[in-house]
């Protein structure tokens, strides 16, 4: 796992995984918290395929209090969406009543704790072709984080730039 934070508000910026495959090789960064890298620009991919740009684009930035999830690309009127909580499947699930978008994701932080999903927490709100859905932390996560955060402030961080990090 790596994570960036910012250096002034201690904010949470990127969190990645990195899992070995089955054979034990190393597997690509997956990004739980963040945007994920865009591809270079000029190296020609073996397929010639680019995603569409007016895909919708799903992505997590957290706040203080909240996990937040973002939708770019998506041009419906508030009243079209749903997100509801799955407690079986452990997930929220976003849904149009027009049928063109539906979304399952799950919430890491709670899954690592083994904290259940609330339906009281989740809401939503929708600007700029953009669903922002924002899920409270329970006191448990805060509690994690300010442990966490007492422990990087402890810590020496370095300067900007390229750091010398082994990942193993």
């Amino acid at each position: 796992m790596a994570e960036e934070y910012d250096h002034k508000s201690h904010d949470l910026l990127v969190r990645k995984w990195k899992q070995k495959s089955s054979l034990g090789a190393h597997g690509e960064w997956q990004t739980e918290v963040g945007d994920a890298p865009l591809p270079i620009v000029g190296v020609l991919q073996p397929d010639f395929l680019k995603e569409n740009s007016s895909n919708p684009v799903f992505m997590r930035k957290d706040t203080k209090s909240s996990f937040q999830w973002r939708i770019r690309n998506l041009p419906y009127p508030k009243e079209v969406y749903s997100v509801t909580v799955d407690r079986k499947e452990r997930c929220c699930i976003v849904r149009t009543t027009n049928k063109k978008y539906y979304k399952k994701f799950s919430v890491p932080d709670l899954d690592r704790c083994q904290l259940d999903l609330d339906e009281s927490s989740l809401s939503f709100a929708h600007a700029n072709n953009t669903l922002i859905i924002t899920y409270q932390k329970p006191k448990e996560i805060l509690a994690v984080e300010e442990e966490l955060q007492k422990e990087l402030k402890s810590m020496k961080s370095s300067s900007e730039g390229d750091v010398d990090c082994k990942t193993q």
